[in-house]
């Protein structure tokens, strides 16, 4: 398996995570990693997560990557922080190439057969389906996974603890992004409880 494709296949979840206080990103790992969802993205929403990616990185078991990542100057900033995979919310062949070139593994964001088609020309066959709902769900990706048939997918944008399940079961799907797991107010341990529910999606 491809690197990103071994990331992807580690939990049937990767939590999408928005991080304002640095200081909590640690703890959050932590928790995460317990209730065993190893594989993180923190994404470059914040002022707090260059630091949030650090913090998270000395959590043992942890698998730490940035998401949202929009530009080069992102991934360059990111890649100093050692992120260990890179995810975008949309495919262009300028950052693209750039993350390719640079060997790290990289989910880019997909909507339309444009989309994947321009991420085949760069050599990728790994891809976040996003926005996942309002872009037509698991009906629209089932109509776009049968032309691309070595594409494999990771749904993100909408998809909860109760439609996981149905995204999880289609065949080409690897895992689900989600940020359900993280809810607002929550303590580590209801953060960890989640974690074990949405890690047993997987068996």
């Amino acid at each position: 398996m491809s690197p990103i494709e071994t990331i992807m296949r580690t939990s049937p979840v990767i939590p999408v995570l928005v991080i304002e206080d640095a200081a909590t990103a640690r703890p959050l790992a932590e928790a995460l990693v317990k209730g065993g969802l190893k594989v993180l993205e923190v994404t470059m929403r914040t002022p707090a997560a260059l630091d949030a990616i650090r913090e998270m990185k000395q959590v043992p078991g942890a698998i730490i990557g940035a998401g949202t990542v929009v530009s080069t100057a992102q991934f360059d900033a990111v890649m100093k922080e050692d992120a260990e995979f890179i995810v975008s919310p949309g495919l262009t062949s300028t950052l693209g190439e750039v993350i390719v070139q640079s060997g790290v593994p990289f989910l880019p964001g997909v909507a339309t057969a444009g989309d994947i088609m321009r991420g085949y020309e760069l050599g990728l066959r790994h891809f976040k389906f996003f926005p996942a709902e309002t872009s037509g769900g698991l009906k629209a990706l089932k109509a776009l996974a049968a032309p691309f048939f070595e594409a494999k997918f990771c749904p993100t944008g909408g998809i909860s603890a109760a439609t996981a399940p149905e995204w999880l079961a289609f065949d080409p799907i690897l895992c689900v992004g989600g940020s359900w797991v993280t809810p607002k107010g929550a303590t580590m341990d209801q953060v960890e409880q989640l974690a074990r529910e949405a890690t047993a999606l997987g068996r």
